[in-house]
């Protein structure tokens, strides 16, 4: 059963959100990943954000550029957690206006928001608020960590010969 939902506002943020997607797989949670624009397809987005937990989604990753607009208004229309993506786009400014975009929400519409174009992020977090009902996937994380740690000490181990 699909429980995350990956939305991007255009076709352009899909190389920052396979990010997202690839964590996922690794870890074998199912995803879904769709093109919902808030300015473009704004019914489109609707109809995602408020039948989303209907269809068994859990978790809403949301990334997008310049106004960045989506995740916030996704989150204003669903029960679900959203994590908000910001992503540098052709028409950024530095990623500010993105970053700024999904960070400043109003009171009562919490938007989580991971690092500029920091998808893989989005998907470790979506996996870890399942994790935290679902013992499988805590327990691909602790390994996930575990295997960073291992990471971190081969490099060491190599840095030091």
């Amino acid at each position: 059963m699909v429980k995350v939902g990956i939305i991007m506002g255009s076709k352009s943020d899909l190389p920052v959100m396979n990010e997202a997607a690839s964590f996922l797989t690794q870890l074998g949670i199912e995803f879904e990943i769709n093109i919902v624009s808030a300015h473009r397809t704004p019914e489109r987005m609707y109809e995602y954000a408020k039948e989303a937990h209907k269809r068994g989604i859990e978790v809403i990753i949301a990334g997008a550029g310049g106004a960045a607009h989506l995740p916030g208004m996704t989150a204003s229309l669903t029960p679900l957690p959203v994590i908000g993506v910001p992503i540098k786009s052709s028409n950024s400014i530095d990623g500010w206006d993105s970053i700024l975009s999904i960070l400043q929400m109003p009171g009562g519409i919490p938007v989580a928001t991971v690092a500029l174009n920091g998808a893989k992020n989005a998907g470790i977090l979506a996996a870890k608020i399942l994790g935290s009902t679902d013992k499988k996937i805590q327990e691909k994380l602790l390994q996930f960590m575990e295997d960073m740690k291992e990471m971190v000490m081969e490099s060491d181990r190599n840095l030091n010969r």
